[in-house]
């Protein structure tokens, strides 16, 4: 097993080749559905809302498949790291399958009856009136969802960051210009208001799929995807893949609910609340977006070491990413608190609602660091190839403590928004502790490779004479 220091110099490089175009491409894809969330800002508190609310059913629907892509993440950058071909073709294939299923059912539950599912999330029936046209254009884009995340995630575990960085690009453009037209009625078109902006957004997710196509399609160097080998599941790597992905899946079903339940009792609040939060989710979306892109290229980064063998450079690698983004996060809230009042005003607010986004911010600004070095962590335990431990810390302490304590003080107690808001990351801290006590250990590097299987115990053995020497400033 060959390793090496990894020193902050390499490790920044890493990030400015890998890591930051990654980051900005997850940001862009992001930011393309939360254009509509921005534009709608001019019609009113009320449609604000009605998006937000729509925004919370899509949030629930990507927990729902995101599980499939993490575990076809996890493999594709382990079996890069091992050049095998054929391994990626299957995790692809059955990645695409399980994730385009679940893209129907809620699609078609989006299409068949909106009223339905928005009135699990709210009470107010003027935002259902205006959300349900919106959710039921956008379920048609549910598919194209899916398939855009999976091209994505495996362009970048093969190191192809650029393809979905360009395909982001336009896809935000084509957002951008149609909600322009459609929103606001332009160039003699009807004005459409919300359901505009959702029209918007199922062209620009053709136009996402069809670049990446383009590019997956034409590259014949790097991987090439052959049906034969996409659906042949034999050999065991049905039963694989499951095993490693149940609890990846378990844990983004569970946390989708937990995440539902919570946004139920901010559904019950007052308009304003509503409004304000809908902002507020667009703004942490931003970070979130970021960091999740930051953690998406730490999964490819540590995956590929640990599936290569040099299982102890994927350590290192972990480690200094648990302490890059949550720095990054830090600063990145900072400058939104300092500039609340511009960046609130694009959506339309109240004084109430600007009132309550401004302290919002400022909660975040520590509940986010802590919680982007949570998720980073997780994710590396994830590439890794463990997805037990992060998954049943996350479920335990999100519905032992965060669910019901929102749950309290919104529905039992009545309290003021803000301190119902305050109740939403309660659990990060206690996860916190647990989880930099598992980095730490390294019990988490679990290769699904022959190579990195083969590592393992040379791994142990240099980790348990590493330990002697670790102080507390590493982690």
């Amino acid at each position: 097993m060959r390793n090496e220091k990894i020193s902050w110099g390499s490790f920044f490089k890493i990030v400015l080749t890998i890591a930051l175009p990654i980051a900005f491409q997850n940001f862009l894809s992001t930011t393309a559905s939360m254009v509509d969330t921005i534009m709608i800002g001019s019609q009113g508190e009320l449609s604000v809302a009605a998006v937000g609310i729509c925004s919370q059913i899509t949030s629930l629907f990507f927990s729902c498949y995101f599980g499939f892509a993490s575990g076809g993440l996890l493999f594709f950058s382990q079996y890069w790291g091992a050049h095998n071909e054929k391994g990626i073709n299957q995790a692809f294939g059955l990645a695409l399958t399980c994730m385009l299923a679940v893209s129907l059912l809620f699609g078609g539950a989006a299409v068949a009856n909106p009223e339905f599912i928005l009135g699990i999330y709210t009470d107010k029936e003027n935002i259902i009136a205006i959300g349900a046209p919106y959710i039921r254009i956008v379920g048609f884009a549910y598919p194209l969802q899916v398939i855009a995340l999976i091209i994505s995630f495996l362009l970048r575990s093969t190191e192809r960051v650029k393809p979905p960085l360009i395909s982001s690009i336009l896809a935000l453009i084509t957002n951008f210009v149609l909600n322009w037209i459609l929103i606001y009625g332009r160039f003699g078109m009807p004005r459409m208001g919300a359901a505009g902006a959702a029209v918007g957004t199922l062209v620009s997710g053709i136009v996402n799929v069809i670049v990446l196509l383009i590019f997956l399609l034409r590259d014949k160097q790097t991987v090439v995807l052959r049906l034969k080998d996409m659906f042949s599941w034999r050999d065991g790597f049905l039963k694989g893949y499951m095993g490693k992905c149940f609890p990846i899946i378990f844990n983004e079903l569970f946390y989708g609910i937990g995440q539902m339940l919570i946004n139920i009792v901010i559904g019950h609040q007052s308009e304003s609340a509503i409004a304000a939060m809908a902002a507020f989710r667009v703004l942490e979306g931003f970070v979130f977006a970021f960091f999740a892109g930051l953690a998406d290229a730490s999964s490819v980064v540590v995956g590929k070491e640990v599936g290569s063998g040099r299982l102890m450079n994927g350590y290192q690698y972990m480690k200094k990413f648990a302490v890059l983004c949550p720095a990054i996060t830090f600063c990145i809230c900072m400058i939104g608190l300092l500039l609340n009042r511009p960046l609130l005003s694009l959506f339309g607010l109240g004084t109430e609602a600007m009132f309550f986004g401004k302290y919002m911010i400022l909660i975040y600004l520590a509940a986010g660091t802590v919680r982007t070095c949570n998720y980073i962590m997780n994710s590396c335990y994830r590439a890794g190839g463990e997805a037990v431990f992060g998954t049943l810390l996350e479920i335990i302490c999100l519905f032992t403590v965060s669910v019901p304590a929102t749950w309290a003080a919104g529905m039992i107690w009545h309290l003021p928004f803000l301190a119902v808001f305050s109740f939403l990351y309660t659990d990060e801290l206690i996860r916190l502790v647990f989880e930099l006590w598992y980095t730490r250990s390294g019990k988490w590097i679990k290769p699904v490779t022959e190579t990195g299987r083969a590592a393992l115990p040379e791994f142990q053995a240099a980790l348990r004479m590493k330990k002697g020497c670790l102080t507390g400033r590493e982690l």
